[in-house]
């Protein structure tokens, strides 16, 4: 793992916070020796400020920057809120959205959230954020979503790929995924 030093920072928070080994079952109902739980190391404010720096680099090392950030609710939603925050006070603002698994049932009724009523996807450019990359079923539902609002999505983020089919999935979606993190950087005697 070739890291700088906000990488390390973040991994050993991720480390501490966010990783455990058991017996685990994944959201794509695979079993699993460890998991990543990325909310309370994403929800800390140093790791929230870390996962935004990190995120931002890759971001705007993008050969097209994009001008919306937007993930799945639940996992997306603090570390696009902490990028969204971060973008700003750098004087480079990208803005946040999230897609709902579901249209809520009162209100606007907003499959897309982040939205004013008169705003659009169409033709935007949207990278699509998520904490932990496994199968990529994830990234995937938000990203169907967001190209049948308008939105264009050439590029996907996640804090953690797992490298269980999340890549092969983009790949076939047309999407490229970046990560700040592979699972393996976090197996016994790799750190």
């Amino acid at each position: 793992m070739n890291t700088t030093g906000k990488q390390k920072e973040l991994f050993e928070l991720i480390r501490e916070r966010s990783f455990q080994y058991g017996d685990f079952t994944l959201s794509s109902g695979k079993k699993s020796p460890y998991y990543f739980n990325l909310k309370p190391c994403m929800m800390q404010a140093k790791g929230a400020l870390l996962c935004a720096h990190l995120s931002l680099d890759v971001i705007n090392a993008l050969s097209s920057r994009p001008s919306l950030i937007g993930g799945l609710e639940m996992g997306a939603i603090p570390v696009i809120s902490a990028i969204a925050a971060l973008s700003e006070v750098q004087g480079c603002p990208v803005d946040g959205i999230f897609v709902r698994k579901e249209i809520k049932a009162h209100g606007s009724k907003a499959r897309i959230e982040g939205l004013m009523p008169d705003e659009s996807l169409k033709g935007r450019s949207v990278l699509v954020m998520d904490d932990v990359a496994t199968s990529g079923a994830s990234i995937l539902k938000a990203a169907q979503v967001i190209r049948d609002a308008g939105g264009v999505v050439q590029d996907a983020l996640c804090l953690v790929n797992r490298h269980e089919g999340a890549d092969a999935l983009m790949e076939k979606a047309r999407i490229k995924l970046h990560s700040i993190f592979d699972a393996e950087d976090f197996a016994p005697g790799r750190a």
